[in-house]
C-alpha cells in the first residue's frame, strides 16, 4: 500500500517543481508579446480583435497581422502629428474597414489620448458593422462611428462630415480603392494611405483587347499569358492611380508596407495634398489608357480628366 502513495508523492513533488517553471515560462511569453506592442497599446482591444488570444498570446497569423497594421500606423502617425499641429480635431475615414482592425488601433494609439479626433469605418457587411459598433461602445471609444454603406456611396452620405482629413483603405478589394480615392478627392482629404488589393477590373479590360493589341504592338506580349495579364493589370492599375492623384494636386510616394514574407498584397501608396495639380500626370494617364486600349475607363475611374 505504501508504493502507490510513494508514487503519488513523487508525482506531486515533480508537479510542484514544474509549476514555477511553467509560471516563469508564462511570464516570459507575456513579456515577449508585450515587447511587440506599442507603449500604452490596449491589450484588451487586441484580445477583442482576436489578435491576441484570451490568454494574451500571439499565434503566427496574428503576429503577421499585427506587424502589417503596426507598420501602417507608423506611416499614419507622422501624418496625424503634422495635421494635428494645426490645432483642429482630425477626421479619418477607413474604407473597406472589415473588422476595423486598423480603425480601432489608430484610435487607440493616436486619437484616444488626445481627447479629440473621429474615426469613421465604412463597410458593406452589416454584421461586421454591428460588431464594430458594439465593441466601440464596450471599450468606450465614443468618437468611432461605423457606417453600413459602400465606398462608392460614402461621398454623399449625410452621416459623414463635409470634409475628411485622412482617408485609409487597407486591402480594399479591386475598385473599392478607386472609390476611396474618389471619396478622398471629394472630401478634400489632406492625406490618403492606400494598400490596394485584388486589382481585377483593368486586367479584364486587357484580356478583352488582347487579340487586337497583339497584332498592334509588341508591348502586348507583356500580358499575353494569363498570369502576366493579372500581374500587368495590377501594376498598371496602381500606376494609373498614382498619376491620377498627382494630376489632382497630391504628391505620391509608393513603397512596401512590410517585407514580402509577410504579405504579397504589399504596395503602399501615400498621397499628400499639395494643391499643385500636375498637368503632365493627366496627359500621361490618358496616353497609357490609349496605349493599352482602355480609354473606356477614363470617365468611369478618372472623371476629373474626362472633360
Amino acid at each position: 500500500m505504501s508504493k502507490p502513495h510513494s508514487r503519488r508523492s513523487a508525482t506531486n513533488s515533480i508537479a510542484a517543481r514544474a509549476d514555477p517553471k511553467r509560471a516563469r515560462g508564462a511570464k516570459e511569453a507575456e513579456s515577449a508579446v508585450l515587447a511587440e506592442l506599442r507603449p500604452g497599446q490596449s491589450v484588451e482591444l487586441l484580445k477583442e480583435l482576436h489578435i491576441l488570444t484570451r490568454e494574451g498570446k500571439l499565434n503566427q497569423d496574428s503576429r503577421r497581422k499585427l506587424k502589417q497594421v503596426g507598420h501602417l500606423v507608423q506611416f499614419i502617425e507622422k501624418i496625424v502629428a503634422e495635421l494635428g499641429a494645426q490645432g483642429e480635431p482630425l477626421t479619418l475615414a477607413d474604407h473597406g474597414a472589415g473588422k476595423s482592425y486598423l480603425g480601432f488601433i489608430l484610435y487607440d494609439l493616436l486619437l484616444k489620448g488626445q481627447g479629440s479626433g473621429t474615426v469613421y469605418g465604412i463597410e458593406t457587411r452589416p454584421e461586421l458593422v454591428e460588431r464594430s459598433r458594439a465593441l466601440a461602445e464596450r471599450l468606450g471609444f465614443e468618437r468611432m462611428h461605423f457606417l453600413n454603406i459602400a465606398a462608392a456611396d460614402a461621398t454623399h452620405d449625410a452621416a459623414l462630415p463635409e470634409r475628411i482629413d485622412i482617408v485609409t483603405a487597407l486591402h480594399a478589394c479591386d475598385t473599392a480603392t478607386d472609390d476611396a480615392i474618389a471619396f478622398g478627392l471629394a472630401k478634400k482629404a489632406q492625406a490618403m494611405v492606400l494598400v490596394p488589393c485584388c486589382q481585377a477590373e483593368l486586367a479584364a479590360g486587357l484580356r478583352q483587347s488582347k487579340a487586337l493589341q497583339l497584332s498592334r504592338t509588341p508591348l502586348a506580349e507583356l500580358w499575353r499569358h494569363p498570369l502576366h495579364t493579372r500581374e500587368m493589370g495590377s501594376q498598371l492599375t496602381n500606376v494609373l492611380r498614382c498619376l491620377y492623384l498627382e494630376s489632382q494636386g497630391y504628391s505620391v510616394t509608393v513603397t512596401e508596407l512590410v517585407g514580402w514574407e509577410h504579405s504579397l498584397k504589399n504596395e503602399l501608396i501615400i498621397a499628400r495634398h499639395t494643391g499643385q495639380k500636375k498637368r503632365s500626370a493627366g496627359d500621361r494617364l490618358r496616353a497609357l489608357l490609349d496605349e493599352f486600349g482602355l480609354t473606356a475607363l477614363l470617365p468611369l475611374r478618372y472623371p476629373a480628366l474626362a472633360g
